[in-house]
């Protein structure tokens, strides 16, 4: 029954909603529909949700086996290839307008790390050689002007000079984030994944070195989120939502990767970043977004519960001794089928952020992050592990 819900959910509402947004006229989707299912034809594209939207789709076709999937798929990937792609100077910009001429031309890793991810996907799914090599362009761009001896820097002027990162840094003067490293590394996985090239697979251990030695800490049993050059942590923030997305995800590199070292080293903290989130954030029926200076946020943000039910299957799966995950996987679907699926007829999209009493915030239903890419990941991910 739960993986029969979680099929008709993709397959009859998230898919249908983001196929109805294809601009026909300048490829890509249209970047914003507003909380009254209004479509703003001529708002910016983001190149993240453009992105997003190239591995939705791509993974939609490998998941479920359709043609139709793919050439959803083929409207984003000629969006940035045709017009997100600098041909000038390389790498993707932050936002084209809607006919696809640049519009905010910051080059950021967070959002290279995105196209690099959909590209990989999409080159998975289709075969398309030329979808691979822009991909391992942007790895190269990346691993050349967006990294130093310690790590990953984050936001570039379009002609890859370092510039302020108020897009990632959120209000912190952050040098690196947990963010962008995390998605830096779930794009190089499936870079990985589809390629085999050796020198991802030394970015993707440097990642991972970074991830256990300088991101966790291990004393709070959590991964810190701002930091200086030297990795010092500029914010008490736990993040309840990218704690417990990476305690499955980075489980997949470690999969991929297949290095016993590698497994022994990072999976347990893992385990304990996963554990301690539910312990600190699970209300028992959702998660709560995140907590700042001890002031715990118990918004019902979309994608944090997409995440949340990804890692309770995931540790369902992991520790079948250990009772309750299942059940807790069970609790969240019921807390979004009843409080964040949108049911309004024409939606079938996620509200983006509902309070504790169950409001919506009435925000965006897409803008430049609002996208398939976590509850259509949910869902396929789901799939697979109810599968087995």
């Amino acid at each position: 029954m739960f993986a029969e819900e979680i099929r008709k959910h993709l397959t009859e509402d998230i898919i249908p909603f983001w196929e109805k947004l294809q601009d026909k006229e300048y490829d890509g989707y249209y970047g914003v529909v507003d909380h009254e299912l209004t479509v703003h034809p001529d708002a910016d594209k983001g190149g993240i949700l453009n992105s997003r939207i190239l591995w939705f789709f791509s993974n939609c076709a490998a998941v479920l086996g359709s043609e139709t999937y793919l050439k959803d798929a083929e409207y984003a990937y000629r969006m940035l290839r045709d017009h997100f792609l600098d041909p000038e100077y390389g790498g993707i910009y932050w936002s084209v307008t809607r006919e696809g001429k640049p519009s905010d031309t910051q080059k950021h890793s967070y959002n290279q790390a995105f196209a690099i991810y959909g590209l990989s996907s999409y080159y998975g799914a289709s075969g398309n050689d030329e979808a691979r090599e822009i991909a391992m362009g942007l790895y190269r761009l990346v691993e050349t002007y967006m990294k130093d001896d310690k790590g990953y820097l984050e936001a570039f002027t379009r002609d890859l000079k370092p510039a302020s990162n108020e897009k990632l840094a959120e209000g912190t003067a952050a040098y690196r984030t947990m963010n962008s490293l995390l998605h830096l590394l779930e794009a190089y996985t499936e870079l990985y994944r589809v390629t085999k090239d050796p020198d991802v697979r030394k970015s993707i251990c440097f990642m991972l070195d970074i991830v256990a030695e300088h991101i966790y800490n291990p004393e709070l049993q959590r991964l810190e989120c701002f930091f200086d050059r030297d990795y010092r942590t500029l914010q008490d923030l736990h993040s309840y939502g990218h704690d417990i997305e990476a305690s499955w995800l980075v489980e997949r590199t470690l999969e991929i990767l297949d290095d016993p070292a590698y497994t022994n080293k990072v999976k347990p903290l893992l385990i304990s970043i996963m554990k301690n989130t539910l312990a600190k954030g699970f209300s028992g029926d959702y998660l709560y977004n995140d907590c700042t200076d001890g002031r715990q946020d118990r918004t019902a943000v979309w994608w944090v519960q997409a995440e949340t039910t990804v890692a309770l299957l995931n540790a369902y799966k992991n520790f079948p001794e250990e009772k309750g995950y299942y059940d807790k996987a069970l609790r969240v679907w019921e807390f979004i089928k009843n409080n964040q699926i949108d049911r309004r007829p024409g939606c079938g999209e996620w509200k983006s952020e509902v309070l504790p009493d169950g409001t919506d915030r009435g925000l965006d239903l897409v803008n430049p992050w609002k996208c398939p890419y976590h509850n259509g990941r949910m869902c396929m991910e789901a799939l697979k592990r109810l599968a087995d």
